[in-house]
């Protein structure tokens, strides 16, 4: 069992329009909603892969009701934690091009009570785990040092750890040693106060995020693939070239895609082969889709890893 948490989930509104550009109008093109949040893609996806997978989330609300319809005949088992306030509305506009702008709101807030609950859901949860992750942003209310608390959690429960964070609740969550964090580009900047520009960045940034307490660690590079920094050493994991249409979920493709891999067999660099194949498969999809199985095979033979000595 694959648990994924969603503290701060939200109804994902996008906009499909022709082009986005500066200082002129575009034109949409369709509109869709649909349930929201890294933890809720993860468990999608690695449901659609044929993995056992629950979704722990917090709903309050309108809109968590609608985020309760659009899980309603979601396939895999999810526990509801029932919070005051409405859960956030998030917008993303992505053009035929590629280019996506996303404007996500920052959450309700949550009482020490209902943090609690959370607390207590996600224990009840790691009974049946194998992993637990970690996904996404903290609403207001919730103290940086949550995640941090919950890797501490899972270990004591012998349970793997997958943490998809940013800003304090990442570095803080790292110092609790994860089994495993996977920062974007970005996040990987904003971590580490400076910007990766080359290869030699890349791979630096890999080991350095790793030396500040994680396990493992996969830096997510989007169209250039993941660089992966293991016990035995750095894997490169080269997609092959795509036309990307909306690279929103990617990376949560990618964190499912991962642990799916790894509770089969074991391996992180076919872990990692996995995980990119499935955000570069996703990517290739209109809206906030992600590829199937067959889909993402088709391109993991096409990804190649590589060893850097």
């Amino acid at each position: 069992m694959i648990v994924t948490l969603t503290i701060n989930p939200a109804i994902d509104r996008i906009f499909s329009v022709d082009r986005l550009a500066f200082e002129d109008r575009s034109y949409i093109n369709s509109v869709g909603e649909s349930a929201g949040g890294r933890g809720i893609n993860a468990s999608r996806v690695i449901h659609s892969f044929g993995g056992d997978t629950r979704a722990v989330l917090t709903s309050g609300g309108d809109t968590g009701k609608r985020l309760e319809q659009h899980l309603a005949d979601c396939g895999y088992p999810t526990t509801l934690v029932p919070i005051r306030n409405a859960i956030r509305t998030n917008l993303t506009i992505t053009d035929t091009h590629g280019l996506t702008v996303n404007l996500n709101e920052t959450g309700p807030e949550l009482s020490k009570s209902e943090v609690k609950s959370v607390e207590e859901a996600v224990s009840e949860a790691l009974k049946d785990a194998s992993w637990l992750c970690l996904c996404g942003s903290l609403p207001p209310g919730v103290p940086s040092s949550f995640y941090g608390k919950l890797i501490a959690m899972a270990r004591k429960k012998k349970v793997k750890t997958l943490l998809d964070a940013d800003r304090d609740p990442l570095r803080e969550g790292i110092e609790q040693q994860p089994t495993v964090v996977t920062p974007n580009q970005q996040e990987a900047e904003r971590l580490l106060g400076r910007t990766l520009l080359t290869r030699t960045h890349h791979l630096e940034a890999a080991a350095q995020i790793r030396a500040m307490g994680a396990e493992s660690v996969i830096l997510s590079l989007g169209s250039r693939g993941a660089i992966g920094a293991f016990p035995k050493g750095l894997i490169e994991a080269l997609p092959p070239r795509v036309d990307a249409v909306c690279p929103i979920g990617a990376g949560d493709a990618l964190t499912a895609g991962y642990t799916w891999s790894f509770t089969r067999h074991k391996n992180q660099a076919d872990a990692l082969r996995w995980g990119v194949a499935a955000g570069t498969a996703s990517a290739q999809l209109p809206g906030m889709n992600f590829a199937t199985l067959a889909q993402v095979e088709e391109i993991y033979r096409n990804v190649e890893i590589r060893r850097v000595d």
